[in-house]
């Protein structure tokens, strides 16, 4: 009977494991092995033991495109959360119109990434724009946004702010269901509105803080579409279909992110072995920043380890 039940359940399971063995396990498996080779698809790979991983280390290209992703973590994800936050509070403190708003919130989260991108980069055109046409009427000079070095990356923080409607339904749902008799509770001890935030939203939504700063570290640390889109179409040497634009990075390397680096070395230099070793290290580093938060979240919430 136990050997029955087990049959049972192991053909139920059968699907969803055939999956993970064919889409993720052996994918895996054959990046780790391709990291230890010399691959450029055309010949059979030749082993090469830790050269592609010593290479990563002279690599002046892979360096900046480090700095510029750490940047975006950096950045990104505190502002993306804060942001999220703070839209959510204030929504659920609309008494008319809250769908109306909800709306329109959420709407840009719908647009095709590389769709947003592209009307962003023309919306911030340092000559032609609107934006900055704007702020000329109001006698303030306009930055370069996309085609300064100094501006392209808070250009793609402003670009993510804009589609920030998804966490925010997210947020908002968590704090909607905080307790009201908590609220309550703080107001009948003499709690103004900041500490009914800092002691009873902020810890009852800690959980969706900590899946938002996870989720958004590990799509920062994979961030391609826009970064790749922005720098072409700020550049004016956007390809067309498909393939590798020259102006990747623009501008001055400033936009070139680790991922877009990655598919760089892969498909315009054909390293793929090299590329496979990128990858690793870029999965390496995203399980071990998942596990470095998950583990300070329950040392914050005052869990045992």
């Amino acid at each position: 009977m136990r050997l029955r039940r087990n049959l049972t359940a192991l053909s139920f399971l059968a699907p969803a494991l055939a999956g993970i063995l064919v889409f993720f396990l052996y994918p895996l498996l054959s990046a780790v092995w391709f990291s230890f080779t010399k691959f450029d698809l055309l010949t059979v790979p030749r082993w090469v033991g830790l050269a592609n991983y010593r290479r990563m280390a002279e690599d002046p290209y892979l360096w900046q495109s480090i700095r510029n992703t750490l940047w975006m973590v950096a950045v990104f994800v505190p502002v993306r959360i804060v942001s999220a936050i703070g839209l959510s509070l204030l929504l659920s403190r609309l008494k008319q119109g809250a769908g109306f708003f909800r709306t329109i919130f959420y709407l840009p989260a719908l647009a095709p990434p590389v769709a947003a991108t592209i009307a962003f980069v023309y919306l911030l055109k340092p000559g032609t724009g609107p934006v900055n046409a704007f702020l000329a009427r109001l006698g303030i000079e306009g930055p370069l946004w996309f085609n300064s070095p100094d501006w392209s990356k808070p250009s793609l923080v402003l670009l993510g702010l804009w589609g920030i409607g998804d966490l925010m339904i997210i947020f908002l749902a968590a704090v909607l269901g905080v307790p009201a008799s908590l609220y309550e509770a703080a107001a009948l001890d003499g709690a103004n509105a900041w500490h009914r935030f800092r002691y009873v939203t902020l810890p009852t939504i800690r959980p969706v803080i900590l899946f938002a700063a996870v989720t958004g570290v590990i799509y920062t640390l994979q961030y391609f579409d826009q970064a790749a889109v922005a720098g072409s179409i700020a550049s004016g040497q956007a390809v067309t279909g498909g393939g590798i634009s020259s102006s990747f990075g623009f501008p001055e390397g400033s936009t070139f992110t680790y991922p877009l680096w990655l598919y760089t070395v892969g498909f315009r230099y054909h390293a793929l072995g090299y590329a496979n070793a990128m990858a690793i290290a870029l999965f390496v580093v995203a399980f071990a920043v998942t596990v470095i938060l998950l583990r300070r979240s329950k040392a914050f919430s005052g869990e045992e380890q």
